[in-house]
């Protein structure tokens, strides 16, 4: 793990109506790195990411991306600069194929339309797709509908969909949401493989995965970063377990 900073907020808020949000956060991440963010609900947390995606503008302070200033940039410019995410909501292309809907994310933002350049980018993209279709254990299931695929296997296909924009920077949120044990359970080696190449920020509620697969866990409070340290640091915590872990079972 690099001890360069990949992503960093200064001062970073954001308000809604006189609500903040998010308010004066510094945070970084370094890359190779596998971070959580966790808080009760309300915390901010949700927010926190979407601004550093470029879903949300901030009210104040900024975000740097590979000494970048990204600030406001918008989610699609973010993606372009490395910036992949997966949201919490399975968000595929029900009557596509699983391997076309992986190419269609594939696709570069310009098609070069000359013959031949074009005929090679798209043989390249199926070659892309099939790696990535391996990568989130799909191959087998290439040309089966989207819609067809069990609940897990359609976060996964998400999760190769977020891949196909090859990004440096990986945010998963919620990525075992409505899964049972079984599928939470893959998706821990998923994630486990995927941070082996990637600098990956996941938004988690069940402890047993963010105890499982994280090198350093981010905890928000009421806007702000309330403590930040190793899984077992944060576990231990007083003020954490006062205000979110409490009596929480770890397997949960």
């Amino acid at each position: 793990m690099s001890s360069e900073v990949l992503l960093r907020t200064d001062e970073l808020s954001r308000e809604f109506s006189g609500f903040v949000a998010v308010d004066r956060v510094n945070f970084s991440v370094r890359p190779g790195e596998l971070r959580a963010i966790i808080g009760p609900n309300g915390a901010g947390k949700t927010t926190f990411f979407r601004l550093i995606s470029g879903e949300l503008h901030p009210s104040s302070g900024r975000v740097w991306f590979q000494d970048r200033d990204i600030s406001g940039i918008s989610a699609h410019k973010a993606c372009r600069l490395g910036i992949g995410k997966s949201y919490q909501i399975t968000n595929t292309f029900a009557n596509l194929t699983v391997l076309e809907n992986v190419k269609i994310a594939a696709q570069p933002p310009r098609l070069d339309f000359s013959f031949l350049s074009s005929y090679a980018r798209f043989s390249s993209l199926h070659d892309q797709a099939a790696t990535i279709l391996e990568t989130v254990g799909l191959l087998p299931y290439g040309d089966v509908l989207a819609a067809h695929l069990s609940y897990g296997k359609r976060r996964h296909l998400e999760l190769g969909m977020a891949l196909a924009s090859e990004p440096t920077l990986l945010l998963l949120d919620e990525p075992t949401a409505g899964m049972t044990p079984e599928e939470t359970d893959a998706s821990i080696e998923l994630i486990r493989r995927i941070a082996a190449s990637k600098t990956v920020i996941v938004v988690e509620h069940k402890m047993k995965v963010v105890m499982a697969i994280s090198d350093l866990v981010t905890v928000f409070h009421q806007g702000r970063i309330l403590a930040q340290g190793t899984p077992e640091e944060v576990r231990s915590n007083e003020q954490v377990q006062s205000v979110y872990l409490g009596d929480r079972d770890a397997g949960a």
